[in-house]
Order: structure tokens, then sequence, then C-alpha cells
């Protein structure tokens, strides 16, 4: 396996297949590199442009929808405000693991890393994302909050 490249995982019937694919690999880095960014900057209309919609969050003690952009931006308000109060500037994502469930969809595992306005790391949070891409590329349809 090239350095950089993720190993798919097909359900199928018989015994999983594994196959390469360092070029989505990529396609998922810039995605979540662009999603951190606009976390941590506060910029909510990107946040937004990352979702497809409709939308899901889902964690322990609750789960909620959005349908619009608007919506999507108004549920991350909190977290833009959140990010700004610890100093945060910058979240680097860990692709932990990416299985692909069908051509369109994957479900990622992230663990995030952030950096606070002084260069010390912030400890993180896990999620899994259920991805859909699309010809204008990924988007979370489903993030899952895991420990």
């Amino acid at each position: 396996m090239q350095p950089g490249s993720v190993v798919w995982r097909r359900p199928s019937a018989g015994t999983p297949r594994s196959v390469q694919a360092p070029t989505d690999l990529a396609h998922l880095t810039d995605f979540f590199d662009r999603y951190g960014s606009a976390l941590t900057s506060g910029d909510v209309s990107a946040v937004a442009a990352c979702y497809a919609l409709p939308g899901m969050v889902v964690s322990d003690s609750y789960s909620f929808t959005f349908a619009s952009p608007a919506a999507v931006a108004l549920s991350f308000l909190g977290a833009a405000s959140s990010y700004k109060e610890q100093h945060i500037v910058a979240a680097h994502a860990q692709l932990r693991d990416v299985q692909r469930l069908s051509p369109a969809l994957a479900l990622v595992a992230v663990e995030w890393e952030y950096l606070d306005s002084l260069g010390e790391a912030v400890p993180g949070e896990s999620y899994s994302y259920l991805i859909r891409v699309d010809a204008g590329g990924p988007r979370i349809t489903t993030v899952i909050a895991t420990h």
C-alpha cells in the first residue's frame, strides 16, 4: 500500500474486498481541511457549504436535523463562539478509517486535533461522518459524535 492511501472496505455477501484509493483519500483530506478551517474561523456559510441537505447531527444525548444552509449556519454559531473563547485557531482532521458503503457514500472516522493562538495543542474530539460524494465533491450528510 502507498503512503497516504486508505483501504476502502466494501461490505459484500462473501469475503470483504479491499482496494486502494489514494486519490479518494486526498479529496477527503482536502475536504476536511476546508471544513476545519471554516469551523475555526467562524465562517458558518463555508461550514454550511460542506453539508448535503437534509443533514443530521447525532450524539449520545441529542439529535437534530437541518434542511437549509441557513439552518446549518445557525446550528454552528455556538461552535464558532466556543472555538473563539478557547482561542482555537486551527483544526486538523486525522482520518482514522474510511469505509466505502456505496459508490457515493463513505463513513469516515475523524479525530480532530486543535491548536490555540499560543501554539498549544487543545484536546480534540472524535466524530464519524457519513459523506456523500457527487459531482460537487464530498458533502457531510450525517455527523455522529464518538468517544
